[in-house]
């Protein structure tokens, strides 16, 4: 069944690989951007829904920041519009249409392991976050842009975590690593970007429940050890520093804190989502590693 699907984003980092994978499975796209419609208003957004008829509405249009949440901090209105706010109005403009739709969120609105040492689950509530004023202006408009649709009927709440790729680019973790002059120490959940889009259109074609799914690939990796595979991949001969501390990170060169956070992935497994393990399908893309799009 050839599914119509109405992007909103499509030209970011995201949203182009959205774009590409609806039309590799002949689904039917439409982009929309801020340039085509004033995306902030509720009777515009549902103007364009009656004009397209989409099918499915996709929100890749949150606010990052570059070249990265620091310049969030300098934004903050911006930050504020396009991550919290913006999804409350397409989440009521698809209500008045009766429309599914995808909001890709981030997994940013958590720092460590829950106190079990698991990783968190889509019923934890977020602990990096303005409700416990420890966290980037960033991760703060994402935790508050799901309080604001987490109880949307028709919403897949798909949460991205660092998402990388086998192609270098500078919004891919890989390409970062292998580029920053000096790097910090963490463990992180991390997202395969070509599965997390292909679990996102999954989500709709196998009509899996609505709710909130973290779509990170199973398990977690720490800053050295995918340091040590790209050392392996011999990909570049470069010497990789490390700074001494989170504090001497902070004091150097970030301007706000970072979440560094372990997701679980077993409810995306569960209802028959496919992400690879971390490690294996980070070496894949290690031993393919391309600088061409």
């Amino acid at each position: 069944m050839t599914i119509h699907f109405l992007l909103l984003g499509a030209s970011g980092y995201v949203g182009s690989e959205f774009a590409k994978q609806i039309l590799s499975r002949q689904h039917f796209l439409t982009s929309v951007s801020r340039n085509d419609i004033n995306v902030y208003d509720v009777e515009s957004l549902s103007q364009t829904f009656r004009n397209f008829k989409p099918d499915v509405v996709i929100n890749c249009a949150g606010y990052t920041g570059k070249p990265n949440v620091d310049a969030c901090e300098l934004d903050k209105a911006n930050c504020l519009a396009g991550n919290a706010y913006l999804p409350a109005v397409i989440s009521e403009a698809c209500g008045i249409h009766c429309l599914p739709w995808i909001h890709v969120s981030s997994g940013c609105i958590y720092t460590g392991r829950r106190p079990d040492g698991k990783g968190f689950k889509e019923t934890d509530p977020p602990n990096f976050s303005f409700r416990q004023n420890n966290c980037s202006f960033y991760s703060g408009t994402k935790a508050l842009g799901e309080e604001i649709v987490a109880d949307d009927p028709r919403c897949y709440l798909l949460r991205l975590r660092i998402p990388f790729s086998r192609i270098h680019s500078p919004r891919n973790y890989l390409s970062k690593l292998i580029t920053y002059k000096c790097l910090l120490e963490a463990e992180n959940s991390l997202s395969y970007l070509p599965e997390f889009v292909s679990a996102a259109i999954d989500c709709v074609e196998m009509r899996i429940p609505f709710g909130i799914y973290n779509l990170t690939n199973p398990g977690s990796v720490h800053t050295t050890e995918v340091v040590q595979m790209i050392k392996d991949a011999k990909i570049t001969e470069k010497e990789f520093r490390f700074f001494a501390s989170e504090s001497e990170f902070m004091t150097i060169a970030a301007k706000t804190p970072r979440s560094n956070c372990v997701l679980d992935s077993s409810k995306a497994i569960d209802a028959g989502l496919r992400l690879s393990p971390v490690t294996s399908i980070l070496r894949e893309c290690l031993e393919n590693w391309t600088t061409l799009s």
